[in-house]
């Protein structure tokens, strides 16, 4: 064989180097072979190949819970096989999925009565669904009015997570952002209000900016709307996007009113995934009551036996991250779900308590509002520094660190930072290891003279 056709067979064939003592030959990456091979030897080839990815306890980037306790794995791979959707032959995972629903109302103080809500396959889902029901609700009160029905629009900031604008663009909606100014770098009060009219569908607000940490101000901008319609008639909701918020503030700041004590808030949605405790694959959505969830959005469905309701955008999906969620719910109740948020944040704190003490950096944040912060190189060290925080992001990857550096939302494009996100397994310990291996980095770079700064690398994706 020649080398070039030796290149395109190892480039389109899995070669393994342990499971070979059963293979005789490569495996097809892109084909399926015609014939299978034994459990073993097919687990040994995915699993040699998979070690090429990052390892999830260093990944400072993510969101996503990326531990949880034997028992809730147990109770995940027990529940693998259960259809979400067929309500009728799962009745006890719909229930406790109901009872979800119930606990997150009550977290949320929604009004009293029956909780109205579904578990989604994540947060996103759960925005849409959102966004849809202040679409739908918007054009019910156009049409009673006699109003067009044909230009629709949403307020948010800039630095809101990817799936608003996917909800704009699927659904037809116009986004209005509010810019990033100064040192704002999230929605304000005053900048949204400004945005609304009579075709403003709602206003979305953050409990937790994935760019940096903090908590829009809810009341304040429920407060400014309030004012719009006192001078224009114009009643506007809020959808709050607690992605990541909606599971720390009830515990570490109670008092702080962002929920449905306000009553703009028509709607909430959350990540179960995030620091809801739970592997991937679930989120939360619930609506103040009946009235904020349009009749029209709910199906019944009776092929799969039994009149069920149905209120998403994916069909079928597991149950096992839904029994995960009430497992977390039994197991830690409100003190479980306090502690374990404190000492997230106490390591944030004094981590970015101490990079802050770092010469070559200025902190953006510190992780006091979710377990996030990030920071930015300091002006005057920049001047003169070899290295861009895209530098130091390559470097620590190598220790097998995943600290993002990304570029603030539009109008602060200028500014460039670096952020990290403390999750429960982030112990103080690997805290002090990562301080250990950043101050490392940077004196690599200031003792390489001659390296020439990055002005761009792979960008923080939301």
């Amino acid at each position: 064989m020649s080398r070039e056709k030796d290149r395109e067979s190892i480039g389109s064939e899995l070669v393994p180097t342990y499971a070979a003592r059963e293979l005789a030959k490569g495996v097809a990456k892109h084909r399926m072979a015609a014939e299978g091979m034994a459990p073993r030897v097919a687990y040994q080839v995915i699993h040699d190949e998979l070690r090429l990815d990052g390892f999830s306890l260093l990944n400072l980037a993510t969101f996503v819970t990326t531990w949880m306790e034997p028992e809730a794995r147990q109770l995940i791979d027990e529940c693998l096989d259960k259809n979400m959707i067929d309500k009728d032959e799962y009745p006890q995972t719909a229930e406790i999925e109901q009872r979800c629903v119930n606990i997150l109302a009550d977290l949320w103080h929604a009004p009293e009565g029956k909780p109205v809500g579904t578990s989604t396959i994540g947060s996103s889902e759960a925005c849409m669904l959102g966004g849809m029901a202040l679409k739908w609700r918007w054009r019910d009160r156009q049409r009673a009015a006699g109003k067009p029905t044909d230009r629709p629009n949403l307020v948010m900031g800039t630095n809101t997570q990817i799936c608003w604008h996917k909800f704009c663009k699927y659904w037809d909606v116009e986004p209005r952002e509010v810019t990033a100014e100064g040192n704002r770098f999230s929605l304000g009060a005053e900048e949204a209000a400004k945005l609304v009219d009579e075709n403003t569908i709602g206003v979305v607000v953050i409990m937790g900016s994935t760019m940096d940490g903090t908590y829009e101000p809810v009341a304040e901008v429920a407060k400014a709307l309030d004012a719009v319609q006192k001078e224009h008639g114009w009643d506007i909701p809020i959808h709050v996007d607690g992605a990541s918020g909606a599971f720390v503030a009830p515990f570490l700041q109670p008092d702080l009113e962002w929920d449905f004590r306000v009553p703009r808030v028509q709607s909430i949605n959350t990540s179960g995934h995030k620091y809801g405790l739970v592997y991937p694959g679930v989120g939360w959505v619930i609506f103040r009551d009946q009235d904020a969830l349009p009749d029209d959005l709910v199906f019944h469905v009776t092929y799969l036996g039994g009149d069920m309701i149905d209120f998403s955008i994916n069909f079928s999906r597991p149950g096992s991250q839904v029994i995960a969620q009430y497992y977390n719910f039994l197991r830690l109740g409100l003190d479980g779900y306090r502690r374990i948020q404190q000492a997230s944040q106490d390591v944030a704190l004094y981590l970015s308590s101490e990079i802050g003490k770092m010469g070559p950096f200025r902190l953006i944040t510190k992780g006091d509002d979710i377990p996030v912060f990030c920071w930015t190189m300091d002006e005057e060290y920049a001047k003169s520094a070899s290295y861009s925080l895209y530098d130091l992001a390559d470097k620590l990857r190598e220790r097998g660190w995943l600290v993002p550096a990304y570029p603030m939302p539009k109008n602060r494009e200028d500014l460039v930072v670096q952020r990290i996100v403390v999750k429960e397994d982030f112990s103080h310990d690997l805290a002090e290891r990562l301080l250990e291996d950043l101050q490392r980095a940077v004196a690599y770079f200031e003792a390489q003279k001659g390296h020439v700064a990055k002005d761009e690398g792979s960008h923080f994706h939301h």
